[in-house]
């Protein structure tokens, strides 16, 4: 009942319903709420046929509404129900209520400011004329009833009555019309101002993109043509000055991505790119940048690396690195004098997740401890009178605290004004290796004594690659960060130029700028790789661009690319992607044999894109081994409860779940990931294979992420999805037959049409204790629910054609109700797969689990039973004591 009321508050206040709509729900269910009392009353003490035909009318009216909302045409019900009302009901009450003498005047005001509320426009005066001209029949009619009867009413009266009655509706019809007409345009104006918002913003992210790409390219060349001098044997004092000119750049890119950031938060398009990534080389990365600013303050600068962090971490290393960099800048410009000191250390662990704890102390200024909650506001500076003297945009805080919580962490300040501050920052992180990071002497490695050295780290001169950018600082930056590796490079500045050369010339990799005059990079693409007569069709495509964001690298992705760099580019990274070529036309190089090894590792690991990878849903319920052996990928639901949104199995645990549940007054639900995340998702798996089969749960079902994953999809070229029909492990058994597929090296094609041939093969059913989960979870009546449970019934759910339908029911006890439940499943036992059984449970002791292999075993003998808890979103609507047999027939 309360979420009914719940689900009647969100439509009343609900913007994008227009107004008329509202109020006819509204003002509708009260009045008939109202006319079913008075039905009764006057069944009971006046008049009982009469009473009896105003119930009828009244439930007609019901009627009315419900096929009106249903059809979404609400409209034509209010219209239908206003010249019911005024043509007969009124009418009616008129004749019998003793005409203008009884209550039938003061029902006709109440009628039109029914009428008025609920009709707009045209139809609202149609139906108030009608009410007028019947009003005036009715009370001529009353007065020639009247007439000749003794002590008859005189003319007068009739009149007057007539009269005042029509001053009063129509007074009622204008004023009531008037509002209703103010809240409509009030509600336009709303909208037009919401989208004029929207314009604002999509300007404003325009501005800022156009922005970040007109300074990266600058930038692109001061920073590569810089790491070439940093390359050469050069003098201290040029070495000097080339690492300042570097780090100040490297500090004016942070500054541009801090703008790009927060126009992205404030339009809701931020995303995270996760990965995995060394801590250590970002670490070194960090405090290089930063190294040389402490020393020209005259600071200390130290680092403390706890040698148990994990050696690799899974995350968005771009966006720690941003925060780091924010956190530290704004340390040493604070500073006047003294220490900053960075810490790292690991935190908590859950499953394999682990919070890493950076620290960052400095004996600066301090903040004011009324200054603290304006800390992480954007554009606000605290303390502008003791820091006018200091640059700054004010915009670095309030990214990193964006940053943080988009990650699931967590900062906290710790500040003494005049003494200095401890900005702390815990962010959860997966963990993909049990390897540790160990000693780390960063201090040590950044000593200006001790300048980094460039070491050649492949030659590849029967490479062939091509350069396309319409910017020539751009190709000089790229020929001579290559120029070591001995490729054999060429250079294109235009689209066109760069068509006519791959009609002539095979080239292995070609690094496409996007924006070009003419023709574009993704355009130039798709034409080099489908032009007749071309010679690279084989090419791996990469793009080298100023565009940066995870939306553009997911574009990038979604169109085809093999790679993808943002300029400003480092020697590193472009060597990194150069060195997918063919395996034997890379030659490691270096000075040493353990260059050479740490070289031929970061070339190729996991360099090569597999064919096919298969993707899931994290309520496919399939067991860690299962996914580690395939590799899949699986994107988690998220469960909604009343203390946050968790995602679906990492940040949330059936048990717990389950013992939060037990409060019933605890409201929980699943919520199934968005078109968005979908994307993200997809567009991550292409960066590890050539193409993605996404094995999705049934679109039927409530709360299924299968619609939002077919139109993420649509904006690939090499994604498919799979709707199953089935979910829980029902669903991981075609993810399985499809990771074996992909394995024997079959086509994406092939493995999808296989797979939907097996769909009608799979069986899936589960037995629960009872419906309460169900119904909580708002998929069936909890009155229902209710009533099977008081006697003592035990349902059986099955997937019928995709939708989750109650199969059978057993009565008695849970025992007997489960050895009926696995004697129904595994009757015909001849036509039932063998190989692989699963057995996904919710609320089940491992006793029960014994017991339920014993009863297996009555039947039937497989070759690998799999006993799977099944995730939270799963354990939400069946609750403990759940358990489901989940097979494929021959």
């Amino acid at each position: 009942m309360k979420d009914k009321i719940n689900r009647v508050n969100e439509y009343l206040h609900n913007g994008d319903v227009i107004i008329y709509d509202r109020m006819f729900m509204l003002i509708s269910s009260i009045a008939l709420f109202f006319v079913y009392i008075a039905s009764f009353y006057i069944m009971a003490m006046v008049h009982f046929l009469f009473g009896l035909k105003t119930f009828f009318v009244a439930s007609f009216f019901v009627f009315m509404i419900v096929i009106g909302y249903k059809k979404r045409r609400l409209y034509i019900s209010a219209f239908v129900i206003c010249l019911v009302l005024m043509l007969f009901s009124m009418p009616s009450i008129f004749l019998v209520s003793g005409g203008i003498q009884g209550p039938a005047m003061i029902l006709y005001t109440i009628a039109t400011l029914y009428v008025a509320l609920v009709l707009p426009g045209a139809s609202r005066k149609i139906v108030v004329t009608l009410e007028f001209l019947i009003m005036g029949g009715l009370v001529y009619f009353d007065f020639w009833r009247c007439g000749g009867s003794a002590g008859a009413l005189p003319t007068r009266t009739f009149v007057e009555a007539y009269i005042y009655t029509m001053i009063a509706c129509g007074m009622i019809a204008v004023l009531a019309g008037f509002q209703s007409r103010l809240f409509t345009e009030e509600n336009e104006e709303s909208k037009r101002r919401g989208a004029e918002n929207e314009r604002l913003v999509a300007s404003q992210n325009q501005f800022f993109s156009s922005m970040s790409h007109e300074i990266r390219t600058p930038i692109n060349t001061i920073i590569g043509l810089n790491e070439m001098i940093l390359r050469e044997n050069v003098s201290d004092e040029v070495a000097e000055d080339a690492a300042n000119i570097q780090s100040a750049s490297k500090l004016l890119l942070s500054l541009i991505n801090d703008i790009l950031d927060m126009s992205k938060f404030e339009s809701g398009q931020m995303r995270l790119t996760e990965a995995d990534y060394h801590p250590g080389d970002m670490l070194s990365e960090v405090v290089g940048m930063l190294w040389l600013r402490a020393k020209d303050k005259g600071l200390e600068f130290h680092v403390n690396v706890a040698p148990d962090i994990p050696s690799v971490l899974y995350g968005d290393e771009v966006r720690i690195k941003q925060i780091l960099i924010n956190v530290l800048n704004n340390a040493i410009k604070y500073t006047k004098e003294g220490t900053v000191t960075l810490s790292i250390q690991c935190g908590e662990r859950e499953g394999n997740r682990q919070h890493i704890v950076y620290s960052v102390t400095d004996t600066g200024m301090g903040i004011k401890k009324e200054d603290i909650p304006y800390l992480f506001t954007a554009f606000k500076r605290v303390d502008e009178t003791a820091n006018r003297h200091i640059e700054g945009t004010g915009l670095g805080l309030a990214v990193v605290k964006q940053f943080v919580e988009l990650m699931n962490g967590q900062i906290t300040v710790n500040s003494v004004y005049t003494k200095g501050s401890t900005f702390i920052i815990d962010i959860p992180q997966k963990v993909d290796s049990d390897a540790v990071i160990g000693e780390v002497e960063l201090e040590n490695k950044h000593r200006l004594n001790q300048r980094p050295q460039y070491h050649q780290k492949f030659e590849a001169p029967q490479a062939k690659v091509l350069v396309v950018d319409d910017n020539a600082s751009n190709l000089l930056v790229v020929k001579k960060l290559l120029r070591d590796t001995k490729v054999q490079l060429d250079t294109a500045e235009s689209g066109a130029e760069a068509l006519q050369k791959t009609i002539n010339n095979t080239y292995h990799v070609i690094l496409m700028d996007h924006l070009m005059p003419e023709m574009d990079g993704i355009e130039c693409r798709k034409k080099i790789l489908t032009q007749p007569g071309g010679r690279c069709r084989e090419a791996k495509v990469v793009a080298l661009t100023a565009n940066a964001g995870s939306d553009v690298q997911a574009l990038y992705a979604r169109e085809g690319f093999e790679g993808y760099l943002t300029k400003p580019i480092s020697g590193d990274n472009l060597e990194r992607e150069v060195a997918r070529l063919p395996r034997d036309l890379v030659h490691a190089t270096g000075e040493s044999e353990e260059i050479a090894q740490e070289t031929i590792q970061w070339m190729h690991l996991n360099q090569t894109k597999r064919p096919v990878i298969i993707t899931t849903e994290s309520v496919a319920d399939l067991p860690a081994a299962i996914i580690e052996k395939y590799g899949i990928l699986v994107i988690p639901h998220m469960v909604k409860t009343e203390d946050g949104v968790f995602d679906d199995g990492s940040e949330i645990e059936t048990n717990g779940l389950l013992s939060y549940m037990e409060d019933k007054e605890k409201k929980v639900s699943t919520i199934s990931p968005s078109v968005a995340r979908h994307e993200a998702f997809f567009a991550d798996a292409l960066t590890k294979a050539n193409n993605v089969i996404h094995i999705s749960i049934s679109s039927k079902v409530e709360h299924s992420g299968c619609i939002a994953a077919k139109e993420a999809a649509a904006s690939f070229e090499n994604v498919s999805v799979i709707d199953t029909g089935h979910l829980s492990s029902g669903q991981g058994i075609l993810v399985i037959e499809a990771c074996m597929m992909a394995e024997e090296g079959l086509p994406p094609q092939e493995i999808v049409e296989k797979t939907n041939a097996l769909i009608p093969r799979v069986k899936t059913s589960f037995i629960v204790d009872n419906l309460d989960f169900l119904a909580r979870a708002g998929q069936g009546p909890m009155r229902a629910a209710q009533f099977l449970k008081a006697f003592a019934v035990h349902p059986m759910l099955r997937m019928q054609k995709g939708n989750l339908r109650v199969g059978k029911v057993y009565m008695g006890s849970r025992d007997r109700s489960w050895s009926r439940y696995i004697g129904d499943c595994l009757k015909h036992r001849d036509i039932i797969d063998k190989k692989l059984l699963f057995v996904t449970y919710v609320g089940v002791t491992k006793k029960e689990q014994d017991e339920i292999i014993e009863k297996i075993k009555l039947y039937m003998e497989f070759d690998e039973i799999y006993f799977q808890k099944a995730s939270p979103a799963i354990a939400v609507n069946c609750g403990p004591g759940t358990f489901g047999l989940l097979y494929k027939i021959k």
